[in-house]
Formats: structure tokens, C-alpha cells, sequence
């Protein structure tokens, strides 16, 4: 920064209310070897140098054809329609930010409006917000309604089939709120959650019970026996879904749940390494005031035409922030805006004929690597389009053979625990063919 507006006598008068003599002693936790390294950087390229150095590094990646990646574990890859693209790049959406002002905002506030009504039929509730950073946050934003809903109850039961990392956002996100994080535990044979898992978990503080649907094995778990539970006791069941199994399976809302979460990655969005994604967060009417970010609502102004404003928008920028639902300080606009052209673009048809190809395809591969002997099914759950194999040796053993033909294969269950460590986690959608399949049956089974 090349301006600084403090004085010498600001400088000073700073310094003696900390009780230090100069700048440099606030840099003393900082071991002295590491304060001003010396960088052995490399001579400055010209652009052209530049790009040429960039390709050569990117000729180092694997970049396998769509149809021979296996890996989902929270992120997928799907086709996305050219009509995404397109408008996503248009300069008013591209560069557009919070719609705060709604009569020069018209077309951001639509969007954001066709957006919640879409999400709200996705996940079977009543109302949707703008939008939340991911699915992780979104589920732990909520968790919090619960806590927030309740006053006196601050028990979160969340289940070990919820994605590891949505787990540990919960666990950051209530630290030191007096909130209590129990997680109950499934049978490793079933990779699923039941009613006599959770019910020694039940008590008078519990505020909620987080599950996931299909959760992160892939089993499907009865959300309609687990909401009746956990609503008899008084709580709340909040899942966190995926989008595109919704287009052939109930909805999670449909099954009874209060509160309905779900990474909207699938939606149009790139996989981009991780990132930006979008978080969908749905619940009941009564809860509407304890939802987090925004919502955009329809009204008719004083000619009697029809206009889009920001009807709640309970956040610490706008209310005293003891008062705030949440801190999170925007939606996901443009990651929003994909999903919403994506939804527009396939209509109910066109998205359940993307959730009966990735069901069948990896039913058609779980089928398939069973019937070489040299795998069998972790669980016997119904699944959707991702599963556990029990391999005849390590998972990683498999994913570096397949990697050595240009596969990418799933997930590795032993980074989550070293039980698993001959188990993989398979994902398939619309884009693996039957072709691509059998070769990689082929290979993982030689």
C-alpha cells in the first residue's frame, strides 16, 4: 500500500498504549530466520515465456475422458449444458453483486426468486434461501435453525455417514456456543443409519438429528422412520441431500424432513478443484425467520406491476448482530445463477433422465465388478449412483493401477479410517459408458 495516513505521532502514540518502542516488536513471535527469508525466484518471463512454462506444468496432469472417472465422494461431474456458459458470462451477471438496490436489480432478484422457488421442489419444502457457500455450511447453518428454533435445546446428534469434512464444519461451526456435538455411531457392515442407532441418543436437550440421503457411502436411509423418531422426541431432522438422486427418489422434505440441505455442485457447476460451489437450504414455513442469508420475495409496486425484493435478509450487516441469523455474509450468486439456468435448461423431464442414467450406470458397474469374484458389496442398502466394494486388496493398490491406464478411480476409504483401507467408494453418472465401464472392470479386476 503505497499511502498510509498515520503521522509519525500516531505511530509513536500507538505504540505507548501497547507498551512497545517500535514496530519491530511485534514481529518477535516470529523466530527470527523466518521474518525476511531470502526468495530464490527465477528470472522474470515474458508473457509468451509465461504460457509456455504454464503448459508444460499442465501436461503433467492426468486428464482422463469424462467416461473413466469413478471419484464422487461430494463432487461430481456431470454434463453441463452450453446455455450455462453462455449466460453465466453475460457482463451484468458475471460482474452483478448483492442486489441491494431492487430498481436497478430487477434481473438478479428474478433470478435469485426462480432459484429458491426451484430448490424449494427439489428438496420437498416449503421455502428456500438465496443460496449458502456449499453443502457443508449449508448443513451446518441447518443445524443451527434447530438450536436457534428450540431456545433450550442445544444437542446436535449427527450421524457417521455424513460426509467426514460436513462434519467437521458442524464441529467448527458451534465451537464454543454451548452447543453439545454427539455422533452416533452405525454398524461398519451396514454403512447406514437406523433408528436403534439414534435411539440411545435421544434425550430432553436434543435439538436435532443430521443424517445424509443418500448418505456418504451411498446407502439410502429411511429419512421417513428417522424423522417420525426424532420429531416424537421433540427434535428436528435435518439431512443433507444430493440433487440429481431427487430426480427418481422422494424428496427428503416428502419423507418428513424439518430441515433440507444439500451441495448444489451438481447443478451446472464445475468441480473447479473444490470450488466456489453453492449450498441449497431449505425448511418449513414456521422456520422462515430463523433461516440464514437472504431471501428474495415478489411484490407488485404502486402502479400494480409485478416487482422482486429482498424480503428477509436477516444478517449481521443489516440487524444487530446479537440479532443475526448467521454471520455468513452473502449468497453464492453467480454458482446460484448456474444451478438456476442448469434447472431451466434439462425442466423435470430432461433432469430425471440424467438421475436414471447415473443409476443405472452404476448399478451396471457395481453388477458388473461383483461378478468377477474380485469384489462384493459393502452393504446390501439400496443405493442411488455411488457404493462400497470390498476389494481383494488395498483400494490404493487399484486406484495406481487405474491411474496408470489414464482411470481415475473412487474414493479411497481408508483415508477414512484405516478399517476400511480395502474398501472404495465408486461413483458413476451420466457421463461413464457402458464401454468405459467394462474396461475399467477389466483392469481393476486383472
Amino acid at each position: 500500500m503505497t499511502f498510509n495516513p498515520h503521522t509519525h505521532e500516531d505511530r509513536e502514540e500507538m505504540l505507548a498504549a501497547i507498551g512497545i518502542d517500535t514496530v519491530d516488536r511485534l514481529f518477535d513471535p516470529v523466530p527470527s530466520q523466518y521474518r525476511f527469508p531470502r526468495l530464490e525466484l527465477p528470472r522474470a518471463l515474458t508473457e509468451m515465456e509465461a504460457a509456455h512454462r504454464m503448459s508444460q506444468l499442465a501436461e503433467r496432469n492426468v486428464t482422463p475422458p469424462a467416461e473413466d472417472i469413478y471419484l464422487g465422494a461430494g463432487s461430481y461431474q456431470h454434463y453441463v449444458p452450453s446455455t450455462v456458459g453462455h449466460i453465466l458470462s453475460r457482463g451484468e451477471l458475471y460482474t452483478a453483486y448483492t442486489p441491494y438496490q431492487p430498481e436497478v436489480a430487477q434481473g438478479t432478484l428474478q433470478i435469485i426468486y426462480e432459484f429458491q422457488s426451484m430448490v424449494a421442489e427439489l428438496l420437498g419444502t416449503e421455502v428456500a434461501n438465496a443460496s449458502m457457500y456449499d453443502g457443508a455450511t449449508a448443513l451446518a447453518e441447518g443445524a443451527l435453525i434447530a438450536i436457534s428454533s428450540s431456545r433450550k435445546k442445544n444437542r446436535i446428534v449427527v450421524a457417521d455417514t455424513v460426509h467426514p469434512a460436513y462434519r467437521r464444519v458442524i464441529r467448527t461451526y458451534v465451537e464454543g456456543a454451548g452447543v453439545e456435538v454427539v455422533e452416533a455411531k452405525s454398524s461398519t457392515d451396514s454403512f447406514a443409519m437406523t433408528t436403534d442407532d439414534i435411539a440411545p441418543l435421544i434425550s430432553d436437550d436434543l435439538a436435532c438429528v443430521v443424517i445424509q440421503y443418500p448418505n456418504f457411502y451411498g446407502a439410502i436411509e429411511d429419512v421417513e422412520a428417522l424423522a417420525r423418531q426424532v420429531q416424537a422426541a421433540g427434535g428436528l431432522l435435518v439431512v443433507s441431500t444430493s440433487p440429481v438422486p431427487l430426480g427418481l427418489l422422494k424428496s427428503p422434505g416428502e419423507l418428513g424432513a424439518d430441515v433440507v440441505t444439500a451441495e448444489g455442485q451438481s447443478l451446472g457447476v464445475a468441480q473447479s478443484y473444490g470450488g466456489p460451489y453453492v449450498g441449497l437450504l431449505g425448511t418449513r414455513q414456521k422456520y422462515i425467520r430463523q433461516m440464514p442469508g437472504r431471501i428474495a420475495g415478489v411484490t407488485t409496486d404502486s402502479e400494480g406491476k409485478r416487482g422482486f425484493v429482498l424480503t428477509l435478509q436477516t444478517r449481521e450487516q443489516h440487524i444487530r448482530r446479537e440479532k443475526a441469523t448467521s454471520n455468513i455474509c452473502t449468497n453464492q450468486g453467480l454458482m446460484a445463477t448456474a444451478a438456476t439456468v442448469y434447472m431451466s435448461t434439462l425442466g423435470p423431464e430432461g433432469f430425471r433422465e440424467v438421475a436414471t442414467a447415473a443409476y443405472q450406470n452404476a448399478h451396471y458397474l457395481a453388477d458388473r465388478l461383483v461378478g468377477t469374484g474380485r469384489f462384493e458389496l459393502a452393504f446390501d442398502a439400496e443405493f442411488f449412483n455411488e457404493f462400497v466394494v470390498r476389494c481383494s486388496g488395498p483400494a490404493s493398490a487399484i486406484n495406481d493401477a487405474l491411474l496408470g491406464e489414464g482411470i481415475i478411480g473412487g474414493y479411497d476409504l481408508g483415508e477414512v479410517s484405516p478399517n476400511l483401507s480395502d474398501c472404495l467408494l465408486l461413483a458413476a453418472t451420466e457421463l461413464n459408458t457402458r464401454a468405459g465401464i467394462d474396461r475399467m472392470v477389466n483392469l481393476a479386476s486383472a
